[in-house]
């Protein structure tokens, strides 16, 4: 039998292609390649090298349309037993290839090549093309007149026209040796035997019969002539003659054969077209020929020689022509009848050349499975074949058998496309690729598969196909494979490996299995945001990068999951964790493994790593990237079993997924007892120009800052540049919670040291107070029975964060300007962990109130003193009154407001606590930690472990100096006139006004701790103070509406020493007995509208009785004390004069009262009355007065 045989082929000449002298391989090929291109020459192409020596017994001949088929055979075949049976199958010409260069001496090739040709003796035309003949060769005459013809040197073009013309030659050549053999087979007494005949009887029955056959084979064999000369219409003539006479002398061999060169010669007058009548004749005739060539069956001779592989034959040929898939019912009918019957075959060439073209028909069709399987018979046929090259064919049959089962090799799959694909498909796992890597329920046949692959390789000598073969078998099929056969395989794998070169790879990884692990998270050092240069404060609403889908700076960005962005840095060591594992029972020592870049902007860091037997291990492999753009990073690149291989995450994910839907027999690393992993999508990663890179340490160490509650300190954080371009820009801002513990930060110390240079450092000062505790922290301590320093009270997420926003240029040195993005920035996230512990505790607060009478002659007036312009001394009073009690200027009396703080020290460290009261208001806070001395010079109070205190805050400085209506309500003024006042207050604006004059208060009063040498800070009392003044808030803000004094009164001018007269008021025996001493009293008008009063004054003893009044008077006066009416003007005060007469020595009480008239809204709310009618009371504080007996 013959390969790729069909119906056309009976019409095709065969010429043997041979390699004469010394030519090598390749150019054998080449020139070989520029001659198979000539396979069909026209007739029309030859005419001028046909010569008619005689009338050509094709008289149909189709000299327009007609055309000679060629099949050149490289490197010739030997002569065929079935030559005479079938012309097509006799070597009609030789063609012999010579490369001069090589051969210089041309009579020796010529030689070679007559001697060549002796071998083909059916051959009718010979030539020997001679290329690239030298000089010297093209003017040697020995060669003339023989079959040797020179090309001479030229381009491709003209070479190959060259030798079209000799085929040209050739063609014409062979038609007219085709008609010399007609002329002579039809005249004379040709026999015409076959193997079938060579053992026949010679009987002379035999012998007639044999003639008779005679002319039937012969116009059989004109007619195969006939159609090697193009001619179909003088073939079927003479076809039509072979069948009746074949038929009649019951030549069923011959009478096939003359009837399949009937429906060549059909199909070549039809000049290639189909229709469904021409098939339905080709497949009529076809299964005639089928049937005779069956009928042809001699039993004699089926030991011997058998017309099977021909009824074979023209079944491959029939099934061939009608291959396509609207016949694929017919065509595997009759590819399966054919392999039934090639199971008879005798000659083991003839079963090959039958599975071979079944696999060919059944892959025509589509039908891969089947046409495997058929490959997989041809493997079998040659591995029986103890040589090296049918084990290399056996090889290749079998690799082009692993796509239809599934095992086939990375390399014949071509470039993988995971390098490309973008991070929006990395979440997609497809169902058919899952199924195409693995399909348990083919495992048994798919490990056969790649046994004999494997096995083929190993006889083949090919290492590299005996490694992939191994390494595919192990690493897909490990949980089929037993322990012994495990090692086996490693075996093969380390043996193979031994043959190979250093260095050499491989497309088809073995183990160990390599999945995606995780992207480590950035450090807070190191997150980097978008920048826009249009915006002052660039960084804003631009998330940090990194590999987590949501942060807490993300200000409420939705959460889209297939937004998966990452972000590296050229210059910044990255890292990726990948996890390996080894299922199966042997030691696994992978030499180098790193990850696999294909955009080549990362230099990847190998590591070696051992794995036991049935183990899995997470490890970290690193690169740096060294240009920006994407990074393509799909897997890792592994030396392992001394090949390298590229693992693709994207294949082992694949894997896991088919494991959990039971399409694959194992997953390897829960086997290897690795905790289940959710899925890593490879995100898109981006690599940016260089940026700097600000490192923070905090002074005294990066732990926690230990603080009792309200401890105010400072903490020193140091900033480097470790980047390799300088910070420009950098803001600070606070984030997280309890932010209004962070007190100061010394920006301007950062925003003064840009731009910061690589290698630089910078400090900034950050002043921190500790919060208080909530109640349920400071219980839950307490029921601990443990002192309060010892348990830290701060919680998780409690502290504040520092954040940095930092960028560097605008554009990369060293490049042009672009109108691309900018370098991104950075944003430095520094904790502040701050531990709070319990510190000095408030029990209660309450307000106590006292009052203490002046005595006449020491509380002199302070206006009046300013009137007479004695600032100095009234300057050093003040500095002498700068006590813990000031005496109020307006009242002129000891009147006394005080607030108790009952504190506790549940610590094990002594507190000293000091009150300071900030009179101005003001808001410099930047030392406050160095602020803590107390206003007055009044000692520290110490509080001793365990131990409780009492603190006094004076209230009295707190008086407003005007008792106003904008205290209580609102007042409309238009161009300085005053508008109508509201009638009614409203008790809303009451309470509001009353609020913010309490948070004014408070704002005032500091009370402030100090524990050892360092720690100090501030006492939280404002909710207690709020909560204690609360009630009284009227009575210690505003001032009374009248304030009464009383004063000696001048004894002489108005241009009286003014030094005499404070030494009057300095001295405490200026009242003497049985002497008239003049007195005045002081009403000052404390609003902004005049007041109309009625005056009373009155005297009274120890003993607290009238004592100017009744029978026993002690006193008499001069003057008017009661009943006094007057006008106090707004914020002026007014005298009056009178004296007084002591009859004896001894403690008396001066009082005044008014009684006010015609009172405003604001009086009757400070005196708290309802009654528009009703007269408001007004009494002043009592004045002690001394009166001595003598002087």
């Amino acid at each position: 039998m013959e390969p790729d045989a069909s119906i056309e082929t009976i019409s095709m000449i065969r010429v043997a292609v041979i390699p004469i002298s010394d030519v090598t391989p390749l150019l054998f090929r080449d020139y070989a390649a520029m001659l198979l291109r000539h396979h069909t020459v026209s007739l029309n192409s030859i005419s001028s090298f046909y010569t008619e020596h005689q009338k050509s017994p094709f008289a149909h001949q189709p000299w327009e349309s007609g055309s000679l088929r060629f099949k050149f055979i490289l490197g010739g075949s030997p002569p065929s037993p079935w030559e005479d049976f079938q012309s097509n199958r006799k070597i009609l010409a030789v063609i012999g290839i010579c490369h001069c260069p090589s051969a210089p001496d041309l009579r020796s090739v010529a030689d070679q090549f007559t001697a060549a040709c002796k071998t083909y003796s059916s051959s009718l035309v010979q030539r020997c093309f001679a290329f690239c003949p030298g000089d010297s060769q093209l003017e040697d005459e020995s060669v003339k007149g023989s079959n040797l013809i020179l090309f001479p040197p030229a381009d491709r073009q003209t070479q190959e026209f060259h030798l079209q013309t000799m085929v040209q030659d050739i063609a014409a050549s062979l038609l007219m040796e085709f008609e010399k053999w007609v002329l002579q087979a039809e005249s004379g007494g040709t026999v015409f035997k076959t193997p079938l005949d060579s053992q026949a009887s010679l009987s002379s029955e035999e012998v007639i019969k044999a003639k008779k056959r005679r002319l039937g084979r012969a116009q059989k064999t004109i007619g195969d002539y006939c159609l090697l000369a193009g001619s179909p219409v003088d073939a079927n003539a003479h076809y039509s003659t072979s069948l009746e006479l074949t038929r009649l002398t019951a030549d069923f061999f011959w009478y096939a054969g003359a009837m399949e060169g009937s429906v060549c010669a059909l199909l070549m007058d039809r000049m290639g077209q189909k229709d469904p009548v021409l098939e339905d004749e080709v497949k009529y005739r076809y299964n005639n020929v089928i049937l005779h060539y069956r009928k042809s069956f001699i039993q004699d001779n089926a030991q011997r020689v058998s017309p099977l592989s021909f009824e074979l034959e023209a079944t491959l040929k029939l099934a061939r022509f009608l291959c396509r898939r609207e016949l694929a019912n017919d065509v595997v009918e009759l590819l399966t009848a054919t392999a039934d019957g090639a199971t008879s075959l005798i000659d083991a060439s003839d079963k090959l050349v039958v599975y071979v073209e079944i696999a060919r028909l059944f892959g025509e069709l589509g039908y891969h499975r089947k046409a495997a399987f058929f490959s997989r018979q041809v493997a079998q046929l040659y591995l029986q074949q103890d040589n090296k090259f049918a084990a290399i064919s056996a090889m290749q049959v079998l690799a082009m058998t692993t796509k239809a089962y599934r095992v086939q090799s990375r390399a014949s799959i071509g470039p993988s496309n995971d390098a490309g694909k973008t991070h929006a498909d990395g979440g997609k796992v497809h169902h058919h690729s899952i199924v195409s890597l693995f399909e348990s329920q083919w495992s048994t046949l798919q490990m056969v598969v790649l046994r004999e692959i494997l096995l083929s390789a190993v006889r083949a000598g090919d290492p590299l196909a005996a490694w992939s073969a191994a390494a595919r078998l192990l690493r897909s099929y490990y949980p089929l494979i037993t322990p012994a056969g495990q090692n086996g395989l490693f075996n093969a794998l380390v043996n193979s490996a031994e043959r190979l070169p250093l260095g050499t790879r491989c497309s088809d990884p073995a183990l160990p299995f390599v999945r995606l692990h995780s992207f480590p998270l950035h450090s807070s050092q190191m997150d980097i945001v978008k920048r826009n240069p249009a915006r002052e404060d660039w960084w804003a609403g631009a998330a940090p990068s990194g590999p987590f889908i949501y942060t807490p700076f993300s200000k409420g960005e939705p959460n889209n999951s297939n937004k998966q962005e990452l972000t590296w840095v050229v210059g910044e060591p990255v890292q990726v964790l990948v996890e390996l594992a080894n299922p199966c029972g042997f030691e696994v020592m992978v030499e180098s493994i790193y990850l696999s870049v294909h955009s080549g902007n990362l230099d990847a860091f190998p590591v070696s790593v051992s794995l036991p037997p049935n183990s899995s291990k997470v490890i970290t492999l690193s690169g740096i990237p060294t240009k920006e753009g994407l990074v393509s990073v799909p897997g890792c690149i592994v030396h392992c079993f001394g090949v390298i291989t590229e693992h693709f995450f994207k294949e082992v994910d694949s894997l896991l997924i088919g494991a959990t839907q039971g399409l694959v027999l194992s997953d390897p690393f829960r086997s290897c007892g690795a905790a289940k992993l959710k899925h890593v999508h490879l995100p898109s990663i981006t690599v940016v120009p260089p940026l700097p890179l600000l490192v923070s340490h905090i002074a005294g160490g990066d732990g926690s800052v230990m603080l009792y509650e309200g401890e105010i300190r400072d903490v020193w954080i140091s900033l480097a540049n470790a980047g390799t371009v300088p910070v420009e820009q950098a803001h600070i801002s606070l984030s997280g919670k309890n932010q209004d513990s962070v007190v100061t930060v010394a920006s301007e110390t950062l925003r003064s040291a840009l731009p910061l240079k690589p290698g630089a450092e910078v400090t900034i000062r950050v002043t921190l107070k500790a919060w208080q505790l909530s109640k349920t922290d400071s219980d839950a301590a307490a029921s601990k029975g443990m002192p309060g320093s010892s348990v830290r009270q701060a919680k998780d997420g409690s502290s504040p964060l520092l954040l940095i926003h930092y960028a560097g240029p605008l554009t990369t040195p060293g490049e042009p300007e672009t109108v691309s993005a900018p370098p991104p920035g950075r944003r430095l996230v520094i904790p502040l962990n701050i531990c709070v512990l319990q510190g000095l505790s408030f029990v209660k607060a309450r307000l106590l109130s006292m009052e203490i009478p002046a005595r006449i002659g020491e509380a002199c007036s302070t206006q009046a003193q300013l009137e007479r312009g004695n600032t100095e001394q009234v300057n050093s009073s003040e500095r002498q009154a700068d006590r813990l009690v000031k005496i109020d200027p307006n009242r002129g009396s000891w009147g006394l407001r005080l607030l108790e703080l009952e504190l506790y020290n549940p610590t094990d460290v002594v507190f000293e606590a000091s009150v300071s009261v900030d009179m101005e208001n003001t808001n410099n806070q930047e030392n406050l930690s160095d602020n803590i001395s107390a206003e007055y010079g009044e000692p520290k109070t110490r509080i001793d472990r365990d131990y409780t205190a009492r603190v006094l805050i004076p209230l009295e400085n707190f008086k407003l100096p005007v008792l106003d209506g904008s205290f209580l309500g609102n007042s409309s003024q238009n161009n300085g006139t005053s508008g109508s006042r509201n009638n009614s207050f409203s008790e809303k604006n009451i309470k509001a006004e009353l609020n913010a004059s309490i948070k004014n208060l408070i704002s005032k009063i500091k009370v402030r701790w100090q524990s050892g040498r360092n720690s100090s800070g501030e006492l939280d009392i404002k909710d207690a103070i709020q909560a204690a003044l609360q009630a009284s808030v009227m009575d210690v803000l505003l001032p009374d509406p009248l304030t009464f004094g009383f004063r000696l009164a001048k004894t002489s001018s108005e241009d009286i020493n003014v030094d005499s007269e404070v030494k009057s008021c300095a001295s405490g025996d200026s009242i003497i007995a049985h002497e008239m001493t003049a007195m005045e009293v002081l009403v000052r008008n404390n609003t902004k509208e005049a007041i109309r009063i009625n005056l009373s004054i009155a005297c009274k003893d120890v003993a607290g009785e009238n004592c100017m009044e009744g029978d026993k008077a002690t006193v008499l006066w001069e003057g008017v004390l009661s009943g006094i009416s007057m006008e106090v003007p707004p914020l002026e005060e007014v005298k009056h004069v009178f004296s007084l007469y002591f009859l004896i020595p001894g403690e008396y009480t001066m009082l005044a009262a008014a009684m006010i008239y015609d009172a405003n809204e604001v009086l009757r709310a400070r005196a708290r009355s309802d009654a528009l009618d009703e007269p408001i009371f007004c009494r002043g504080p009592p004045y002690h007065v001394r009166v001595s007996g003598t002087r």
